[in-house]
């Protein structure tokens, strides 16, 4: 098994003692909001649902209590949970990597607590890991960001088709949609199943991890175990959050969930802007406002001055210039647009993406998909089927693309009704 130690050295992760979990909370930097994470509800609890159980967690940097310190360090501190293991997805358990890497199997060196590298393991690996490690129950703890792409709710999946397997109990430690419960954008459909999207959801689903756990256990993990469901799920559900609000009402600290989430309002514009990985252009990677400023070497003036003649409800788009320096486009000065947010509660990142894409391939001939074989492909998987492309290649108009997934979402926002643990609006 291949191991490394992770940030070793100098003191780099050495830290104040840490308190007890209900005294950090009454000391947290939460003040006197009312709003509680689950793993916040399970600490204030003393751990109980986690009692006498050897226990594998599931986290990241977002796996934070309101004094801002790792849920998997207050386990540790508490001598109340057993931690046997921690399963790091993409980026790492400590944050660590960029897109599309991750840590490797090391020793935590602030706990000792051996740490596996989960991204894009499957069922099989993770069966493996927990019978390794022992663990009879797992502990899912990530902020997730509301789209169907983001890859740790099928880090999620995955580990809850091992813990079905294994006869592993399965908590999940809720925290809120930062776009709040609003489901939007196309269906993932049969034949276009990758890592950015194993099972048939919408986009922007608009539900929270612990949410997505439900409809997953109900219908999803039967089709991958001949009907089984896990022996049990629990969802520590937030406390005081409706699914009308948005990060910024919440009054939690935000942590960047990956190093291209800066910000809430980055989420907000994620589901849609994302698309642009599938083409040729810069989607912000390498600058300071990933998913925020869109751009190729090509695009001048005339790409903010046709999308701001839309008038596009909650969004405005300013004239931009700015050089990567990773990922396309690298060092390249590219000129485009700043996606400004300019109502929170109406803007539609992928309504916007889609009249940016339709404009961009219409002004710019240097509009194209990325280098793949087969073209297109990339785009297919995001979107979840051929039919965005194929609209787009037979210039339908943004407003048309919109139109054809409308019953789609319509279905979901319906389907989804009986998992919802939160009140608020739906839409």
């Amino acid at each position: 098994m291949k191991r490394r130690t992770l940030f070793a050295g100098a003191g780099v992760i050495a830290a104040a003692p840490l308190l007890d979990a209900p005294t950090a909370l009454a000391h947290g930097s939460g003040g006197g909001r009312t709003l509680l994470t689950g793993a916040e509800v399970l600490a204030k609890d003393n751990w109980k649902a986690l009692a006498g159980q050897k226990v594998g967690v599931i986290s990241n940097p977002t796996g934070i209590l309101s004094d801002l310190n790792h849920v998997v360090d207050v386990m540790h501190a508490s001598g109340k949970v057993n931690v046997v293991a921690v399963f790091g997805p993409e980026h790492g358990f400590r944050g660590s990597a960029q897109a599309g890497g991750s840590e490797g199997d090391h020793v935590d060196p602030r706990t000792g607590i051996m740490v596996y590298d989960a991204y894009g393991a499957n069922a099989d690996k993770l069966v493996n890991l927990y019978t390794k490690s022992g663990v009879q129950t797992v502990v899912f703890d990530i902020q997730d960001v509301g789209a169907r792409f983001y890859t740790y709710i099928w880090t999620m999946y995955e580990a809850m088709l091992a813990a079905v397997r294994t006869g592993a109990r399965f908590v999940v430690l809720d925290r809120p949609n930062p776009t709040g419960g609003s489901a939007r954008g196309p269906m993932l459909k049969p034949g276009y199943t990758s890592g950015v999207g194993k099972r048939e959801i919408i986009q922007q689903h608009g539900m929270t991890v612990g949410e997505l756990a439900r409809i997953f256990n109900a219908e999803y993990l039967p089709l991958d175990t001949n009907g089984a469901r896990l022996k049990e799920l629990q969802v520590i559900q937030v406390r005081g959050w409706t699914r009308d609000q948005l990060y910024a009402d919440t009054g939690l600290t935000w942590v960047m969930p990956s190093p291209n989430m800066p910000t809430p309002d980055t989420a907000l514009l994620y589901p849609g802007m994302c698309l642009f990985e599938a083409t040729n252009m810069s989607e912000g990677r390498g600058t300071t406002r990933p998913f925020e400023l869109i751009g190729a070497p090509y695009v001048d003036y005339r790409w903010a001055q046709a999308l701001q003649a839309k008038k596009i409800p909650g969004v405005a788009f300013r004239e931009a210039y700015f050089t990567p320096t990773i990922s396309k486009n690298a060092n390249v000065l590219c000129g485009g647009v700043q996606v400004q947010i300019t109502d929170p509660r109406k803007a539609e990142a992928i309504v916007a993406a889609t009249h940016m894409i339709v404009e961009a391939r219409r002004l710019y001939p240097g509009f194209a998909w990325r280098a793949e074989n087969p073209p297109g492909r990339w785009i297919d998987l995001l979107t979840g089927s051929d039919r965005f492309r194929t609209m787009l290649l037979a210039d339908a108009t943004a407003e048309e693309i919109v139109a054809a997934w409308k019953a789609e979402t319509d279905a979901w926002t319906a389907r989804r009704a009986k998992y919802l643990l939160y009140k608020g609006a739906h839409r």
